[in-house]
């Protein structure tokens, strides 16, 4: 509406003010995310972007934001895709910056610059962005059980210092040119992505075995990470006679990984257990994908193959040296087919995929094939305000060069973790009921969803040489049924809108070895008050949104956020406040082996009563517009490194 537009700032305020069914919007960090850890794919006329490409948006230049929460084979193992469909300028530009910075901290920000320029059939455009963050008081407690080989019992406990330290430093950067007529559109982006972390993570705490807590060691975990991501992406696009439209795309990115991480224990000055774990990779991946759409009338005939090579070459250090040379493929071959019958609307897809992974020193090289049904219903009930979806769709998935890796890493004085290249690929089931109502102000919509996946990729661990070995197997199965309601009222008077989504997630998580079932409710709430030129925003999580797999709990962030914003012309004057009522920022996660598991919580005290400023500001210049869109992006962003931390 054009109340929403006005009230934002950029394309991430403008999804906040929007409200869209099971989406999670944090203002102040700008992290878009849905319940359940599934994965959200934003999209700008169909191009995969950044949160700094969606950041550089301007409201009023967007037309609609479309939310698919049922996406097409193309799509991967997305869960949701928000695409923003937005106006192309033949002539003119923009300029504009978003500034959000913490009062508390010296280095706590998301700032963004960006520039537009059109110049007839051709558009030129810059985005730059860093994100920052140097949080001193932050620590974790941990408490582990161990039932070690020879029948010992051992449980330690970590006791954290406030003296740990959690920083970031990211920098992302795409320079654009684009060419568009009537019938072609062409387009060339380069993207670098730079993580340059002297000092990522560090905790610092006594350990000490909980039957003698006085005869206690120093601890000390840390991890400096370096990376750098760069990518070209070339694409096509074609408008053909008779609804029909042709689209090819190929994108070649390098990825470079330099991760340190060090692991002391220590007693009246003296060195017990000293770990260092070095890792120095590089990645080289291109994808290349082909699509044909042909319409007929209401109905649509969709058809692509899409290619992805991958080769990683991985220096491992830690005493010994591990080079692994890996290699992986993967192509997806589908069709699907979009049609209508009366007030039916349903879409059958059909999907082939053949994957292979070779690891040169091990002599391992293996391939298969799969096969990728999926099918969506929609039927609108008689009274025009509520109606009914089933879907279902099965998604191949693949384990990670990580998993596949030949390698040992040491974690602390009696646990490794280890790789393993005998996994095979993997299927997920998903069944989805929705039913939604709307009438005047309130929307309600409610959803039963169930997940299985048999033979899954997940940890195990196991006895080996005296130590506890971390690693990954083909699992017996995993299940998950996610029962959900979504409530919205508003806008009242044009001015109020509140938001509930709460449900319940039951977990079943069967490994060879183990069997572990989770039941986790989850509720959360989001107020929004639009007057004038002001704005106000509350958003919280009441009860948090858990998720196990394998034998690890990972606990969602307890957190609740304040924002009251003033628009005036093109510039957003706004303050935050981030967990004003609690102490400290905390998330939790649980391990339930049998061998070693685990109660962790990590706490950030200055995530807790935070307060920040926030200023954005666009001008545009002689512009008009025309339409058009270019139809997907690919990416590679997995470095295919294993991690080396607890």
């Amino acid at each position: 509406t054009e109340q929403q537009i006005n009230a934002s700032g950029n394309g991430i305020d403008l999804l906040q003010q929007m409200m869209l069914p099971r989406l999670q919007i944090n203002p102040l960090t700008r992290a878009v995310g849905v319940a359940g850890d599934g994965e959200v794919q934003l999209r700008i006329n169909g191009v995969k972007v950044e949160i700094a490409d969606v950041v550089a948006l301007q409201p009023k230049d967007v037309i609609r934001v479309e939310y698919h929460d049922n996406p097409g084979l193309r799509y991967g193992n997305a869960e949701v895709v928000i695409d923003y469909i937005v106006r192309r300028h033949e002539s003119g530009g923009n300029l504009g910056m978003d500034i959000s910075n913490s009062f508390k901290l010296k280095r706590f920000g998301y700032n963004n610059i960006h520039g537009r320029i059109n110049h007839k059939k051709s558009e030129f455009a810059l985005n730059y962005f860093i994100y920052l963050r140097d949080m001193y008081q932050t620590w974790r407690d941990n408490e582990e059980t161990f039932s070690l080989a020879d029948g010992t019992v051992l449980r330690r406990k970590e006791e954290g210092d406030p003296a740990g330290r959690w920083q970031m430093n990211q920098q992302y950067l795409t320079a654009t040119y684009s060419y568009m007529n009537d019938k072609r559109i062409l387009n060339a982006t380069f993207r670098d992505f730079a993580d340059n972390l002297p000092h990522s993570l560090e905790y610092r705490g006594k350990l000490y075995n909980v039957d003698n807590p006085d005869n206690y060691m120093q601890m000390s975990d840390w991890t400096k990470e370096k990376g750098r991501r760069s990518a070209l992406d070339l694409y096509w696009q074609e408008n053909l006679n008779n609804d029909q439209t042709l689209v090819l795309n190929l994108v070649g990115t390098y990825n470079h990984t330099n991760n340190n991480r060090g692991y002391t224990e220590s007693r009246d000055g003296v060195v017990v257990t000293d770990i260092d774990n070095l890792v120095v990779g590089s990645k080289y991946s291109w994808i290349g994908e082909g699509i044909y759409e042909k319409k007929f009338g209401v109905n649509n005939l969709s058809a692509g193959v899409r290619h992805t090579q991958a080769y990683a070459d991985n220096i491992y250090k830690n005493g010994h040296e591990y080079n692994t040379k890996m290699q992986q493929g993967e192509t997806l071959m589908y069709a699907e087919w979009k049609g209508k019958v009366k007030k039916l609307d349903y879409a059958l897809g059909i999907g082939f995929t053949r994957s292979s992974f070779r690891q040169e020193a091990e002599g391992i090289d293996h391939s298969n094939w799969t096969f990728n049904p999926r099918m969506a219903l929609f039927y609108l009930l008689p009274s025009g305000n509520s109606s009914f979806r089933l879907t279902s769709r099965t998604h191949y998935v693949t384990p990670s060069l990580a998993q596949l890796s030949a390698v040992e890493q040491i974690i602390d004085s009696l646990q490794i973790r280890r790789g393993n290249p005998g996994l095979t690929p993997h299927y997920r089931y998903e069944n989805v009921l929705t039913y939604e109502w709307k009438k005047g102000i309130v929307y309600i919509s409610l959803q039963g969803k169930y997940q299985y996946q048999p033979s899954p990729v997940m940890e195990e661990k196991f006895h080996d040489g005296g130590k506890i070995v971390q690693s990954y197997a083909n699992q017996k199965s995993w299940q998950h049924l996610n029962t959900s309601a979504h409530l919205r009222i508003g806008p009242v008077k044009d001015i109020v809108t509140l938001t509930l989504y709460g449900g319940l997630n039951h977990y079943i998580s069967h490994g060879n070895t183990y069997r572990h079932v989770y039941n986790n409710p989850f509720l959360s709430v989001t107020l929004t008050a639009n007057y004038k030129k002001f704005q106000a925003i509350f958003e919280g999580n009441i009860l948090t949104s858990d998720n196990l797999y394998g034998e690890t709990m990972s606990g969602g962030e307890r957190i609740h956020i304040f924002f009251i914003g003033y628009k005036h012309k093109n510039a957003n004057f706004g303050i935050g406040a981030f967990n004003l009522f609690f102490s400290d920022f905390r998330r939790d996660t649980e391990n339930y082996s049998k061998y070693a598991s685990f109660k962790r919580s990590l706490y950030i005290n200055d995530f807790s009563r935070m307060f920040t400023f926030r200023f954005s500001y666009n001008i545009n210049f002689g512009r008009s517009f025309q339409s058009g869109q270019k139809r997907l992006n690919n990416a590679d962003e997995n470095t295919g490194v294993m991690q080396t931390g607890k």
